[in-house]
């Protein structure tokens, strides 16, 4: 699923969004999972938050006129306005291509309107095309705005250098529409389900799914949420800073090394107090570990 190899020269990061769609559940949350294709080029197989690359259509100027203001967070996920709301355009086009969901302004949509703007979609969409455009020119003809100020910012994740494909990945959190379940496209994904956070980990720690390291970390901060506004809160919390994990050897143990880990290549301090630092790869996953850099 990861193709990590050290000598490999560093590809340059594409920009990409994700989101973590979540709703209420009794005594806490769950939230929104698809499983990648197989042949995917990239985390084939695994079980990941909907999202995807952007293209420059997210970034087209007549999105001014089919989506809300962003968040004050959300808004900082790039110095430049304009890609600011394109990343929350793509985080919103991919949750609606891979997941069937998606949160506009006035009467939410349905199941069944969300499946019709699908076939739509599908229908006008180019077999070499992003299908980015003519996710615009659907939105406008339609009189659809997106509520892209409902998106809350929560991490920015940046593939290691030593991966052939990488990414530079907006992590949002959104509340889910009412009315909407979601269900995966058969295309790119080709299973969707719901659990609470504590659920998907369990799966993964029995080796019955594969999570990436930012897929991992994203549930196990949520896992403590009791309700939606907490897991918002949890989000609005987190640093909006890029984490970009450092693939190292430590002994015969491949890992994963993160900001505050003894093998990170830059001296800075952990994520938070409880953070992990590293991922260790460990029978066919990578798992959490904190270890303290040495005092001077």
């Amino acid at each position: 699923m990861l193709r990590l190899d050290p000598t490999r020269e560093p590809a340059t990061p594409k920009d990409a969004a994700t989101v973590a769609v979540i709703r209420p559940r009794e005594g806490g949350i769950e939230v929104f999972c698809v499983k990648r294709h197989a042949a995917s080029g990239f985390l084939g197989g695994a079980v990941v938050f909907p999202g995807g690359k952007l293209s420059p259509a997210d970034r087209a100027p007549d999105w001014e006129r089919a989506v809300t203001p962003l968040g004050a967070r959300a808004a900082q996920v790039s110095d430049d306005a304009v890609a600011a709301r394109g990343f929350a355009v793509a985080a919103l086009r991919e949750l609606f291509e891979e997941a069937g969901l998606l949160p506009v302004t006035g009467t939410p949509l349905d199941d069944a309107a969300i499946e019709s703007l699908r076939t739509d979609l599908g229908r006008r969409t180019a077999e070499r095309s992003d299908g980015a455009r003519e996710f615009l020119d659907l939105m406008l003809e339609r009189g659809l705005c997106l509520d892209t100020g409902a998106l809350e910012a929560m991490a920015r994740w940046i593939t290691p250098a030593a991966e052939e494909r990488r990414y530079d990945t907006r992590f949002y959190l959104l509340v889910a529409p009412p009315g909407q379940s979601g269900r995966h496209d058969d295309h790119e994904t080709t299973h969707s389900f719901w659990a609470t956070p504590a659920e998907v980990l369990a799966a993964w720690q029995s080796g019955e799914i594969f999570l990436a390291p930012p897929t991992v970390r994203t549930l196990e901060l949520l896992t403590v949420a009791t309700d939606v506004s907490e897991a918002r809160a949890i989000a609005h919390r987190q640093a909006l800073d890029p984490v970009c994990p450092f693939f190292a050897m430590d002994g015969e143990s491949a890992l994963l090394a993160l900001p505050g880990d003894p093998l990170y290549p830059e001296d800075t301090a952990p994520l938070d107090d409880l953070a992990p630092t590293r991922f260790v790869f460990d029978q066919g996953r990578f798992v959490p570990r904190r270890v303290q850099r040495p005092s001077r």
